[in-house]
């Protein structure tokens, strides 16, 4: 089978307005996604053609001879050098604003027009009919024909992180636009779905991670309450399952099943709302929430959750914003060397303890009397304390780490390498190394008199970021010297 049936679609052409240049693109990828669902629609019913069926991304290309003249405080918004870059684009619908926003700096920049057209990728049939509900794809073998003889199927080989991980080579001499490519985010896109139970669309521009469900029910409450204030700005909280509601005294139906990693939406129209993600317990979870949320290019995310204290001088229900991190977590080695430094991230530290001095009412040298900056490690091993103490202990020591958890540096070095606007604020939930262990009950009054306080510090963080211009907002301590024009 040789031959291609493919959509009619326009051929590469300029533009020069942001707002030209993405209803382009929404054109060019929903003629695109019809065809490849009508079509296999077409051959369920009447079995395979005699010929190929593919359609393509869209695609940005920017061609320049000159290198730009910038604000040198702008850490994105431009290429590096003269050449020509280009992104395959997908879901322009969701990432609207993301893209006129990008694209718009980018024509003002090196006052060039952008080209849009088709690209040379195809789209996975999958990935087209994710958008309609009403169409799923068999499993291998469920049809009379081999599914991948007549469509397009996801393609591993160029499924990747190389342009955010810096390994990135182009065959044909071009130069990566934006830090993931079209199909990498259709399968975040797909596996946030799956791994959270909620649509992609719902998720906000700022996200906090937890590891424990106490903060959900708080988050909830505090949703209410938006909901129930015309002027806080939010217009809806979505739960798990897509449940949504505007009516403060709505009630949600529980889900019949948690997913792996129940999410949970305060909204906005302009997306600038707050997302909680109840990440459980681990860095192998933690990677995979940061892996794909990343796609949806988040202003900015946060852990917010419990740790250990490993200072006598701490109690429980201390508060530790990191300034550093001790990576033990293992599961980002491969992407992101345990060598490379993870700074911190002044805008971020100074909303979280504005935060806390807000919440608590203490400023200045009070506030250290329940809230400590220091090293955070971040291990693989929950039962670390079981191990010969004199490893983990030398190394925690030497590191002058004042807390322990599984997550926060896995978040933490996932928002570096995807260049996402990081922080965290823990709480301390037990002192293992002074015999306070985290036992049936003897956390329960801290349970209940501090997560509605610490969750209330992550929002109050969120809230102040919102306020802040993402171009000082997206420090260019995450850029590196060959970066991406888009954020």
């Amino acid at each position: 089978m040789t031959s291609f049936h493919t959509p009619d679609t326009p051929g590469p052409e300029e533009f020069d307005t942001a707002e030209a240049a993405v209803a382009r693109l929404q054109e060019l990828y929903a003629t695109a996604t019809e065809f490849l669902c009508s079509r296999f629609v077409d051959v369920l019913q009447t079995g395979a053609p005699p010929h190929r069926i593919r359609a393509f991304y869209p695609e940005i290309r920017l061609t320049t001879s000159s290198f730009a003249q910038i604000d040198t405080r702008l850490s994105f918004g431009h290429v590096a050098e003269p050449g020509t870059y280009t992104a395959t684009i997908t879901r322009p619908d969701l990432f609207r604003n993301y893209l006129l926003q990008q694209i718009a700096l980018l024509i003002r920049n090196h006052a060039r027009p952008v080209t849009i057209g088709p690209s040379n990728t195809p789209i996975p049939l999958h990935f087209a009919v994710a958008n309609d509900a009403s169409i799923s794809v068999p499993q291998e073998g469920a049809t009379d024909f081999i599914l991948r003889d007549v469509f397009d199927v996801p393609d591993l080989t160029t499924t990747n992180d190389d342009i955010v991980n810096g390994t990135y080579k182009p065959a044909d001499g071009t130069g990566p636009l934006a830090p993931f490519t079209a199909q990498r985010i259709d399968y975040s896109l797909a596996r946030l779905s799956h791994y959270t139970a909620t649509d992609p669309k719902h998720f906000q521009n700022h996200v906090l991670f937890t590891n424990y469900q106490f903060y959900v029910e708080e988050f909830e409450t505090y949703a209410r309450a938006q909901l129930a204030n015309p002027d806080s700005g939010y217009d809806a909280f979505v739960s798990t399952g897509n449940a949504r509601i505007t009516d403060p005294q709505a009630a949600i139906a529980a889900p019949l099943k948690l997913p792996q990693m129940p999410s949970y939406h305060l909204t906005r129209p302009d997306g600038n709302g707050i997302t909680l993600v109840n990440i459980g317990v681990g860095p192998s979870n933690a990677k995979t929430a940061t892996d794909h949320i990343a796609v949806l290019r988040p202003h900015a995310w946060l852990m917010v959750g419990h740790c250990a204290g490993l200072r006598n001088s701490q109690a429980l229900g201390d508060f530790v914003l990191a300034h550093a991190y001790l990576r033990e977590d293992h599961v980002l080695d491969d992407d992101l060397p345990v060598w490379t430094p993870i700074p911190a991230l002044a805008e971020i530290q100074i909303a979280l303890e504005d935060a806390v001095a807000d919440v608590t009412q203490l400023k200045g040298y009070d506030l250290k009397r329940l809230m400590r900056t220091g090293t955070v490690a971040t291990i693989d091993n929950r039962n670390w304390e079981l191990r010969d103490q004199s490893g983990p202990v030398q190394r925690l020591n030497q590191s002058r780490a004042i807390a322990l958890d599984m997550e926060s540096a896995t978040i933490a070095a996932n928002g570096y390498r995807f260049r996402v606007p990081y922080g965290t604020l823990l709480c301390v939930s037990d002192k293992p190394l002074h015999g306070e262990l985290k036992l049936p009950g003897m956390a329960s009054d801290f349970y209940k008199t501090q997560v509605a306080r610490h969750l209330m510090i992550g929002i109050r963080a969120m809230e102040a970021l919102r306020g802040m211009p993402l171009e000082r907002l997206h420090s260019r301590k995450l850029r590196s010297f060959d970066e991406t024009a888009f954020l």
